[in-house]
């Protein structure tokens, strides 16, 4: 069985999907039992293990190029850690949003690329601080290549609640998820568009 794990392991960390998500179908039910042991009474309502596990399958998939582990325990630990993530930013970001600061919330702009630099603010994506020293133009630019770059929910997600600013209620609604889902998925998308964006990119514009 060791052995079967391994070579397993090998052919999904070398690209073979069908590996992997064989693997997702052989562990990922224990992960589960432990998230859905950990998901406290209270948050039950908006989240739930299968939304942990729907958005950690999801990161396996564009994590698992990155996988070290070559054994069961290992992979378990790994899923484990991700699943543990997701969970941990579904009840934060609940609780932001039953009280939001101002900072946090990307508003509907009336007009122009606003929403872009706060969003790129938000994510701390460069070194410029101030918004005045990012160029609008720009900022839509790098935010819409990136955006194509990401799974098509975490780029739905983005576009609708940090762009167009709708609530997360309405989000949920339209991508037929929970909002504990959204949640999750929000922060996955946000990491990876730190990494797309990068802090010492050259895309952003100083104003004199």
């Amino acid at each position: 069985m060791g052995e079967d794990v391994a070579n397993s392991i090998s052919q999904a960390v070398a690209g073979d999907a069908e590996a992997l998500r064989g693997l997702l179908v052989r562990f990922g039910r224990q992960v589960w039992a432990e998230v859905h042991r950990d998901i406290d009474a209270k948050h039950r309502a908006i989240i739930d293990a299968d939304d942990v596990m729907q958005v950690t399958y999801l990161e396996a998939f564009l994590q698992v190029g990155r996988l070290t582990a070559r054994d069961e325990a290992g992979l378990v630990a790994w899923l484990r850690r991700i699943a543990q993530n997701n969970l941990r930013d579904a009840v934060k970001e609940q609780g932001r949003q039953k009280r939001p600061p101002a900072e946090m919330r990307v508003h509907r702009p009336a007009r122009g690329d606003s929403s872009y630099i706060t969003l790129v603010e938000h994510l701390g994506a460069t070194t410029a601080t101030p918004s005045r020293h990012v160029a609008a133009d720009e900022a839509s630019r790098c935010i819409e290549a990136a955006l194509t770059r990401l799974p098509e929910d975490y780029a739905r997600v983005v576009r609708a609640y940090d762009l167009d600013g709708g609530s997360i209620a309405d989000v949920a609604k339209a991508l037929n998820r929970s909002t504990g889902a959204v949640h999750m998925l929000r922060a996955r998308a946000h990491d990876r568009l730190r990494v797309l964006l990068g802090a010492e990119t050259d895309f952003f514009s100083q104003v004199e």
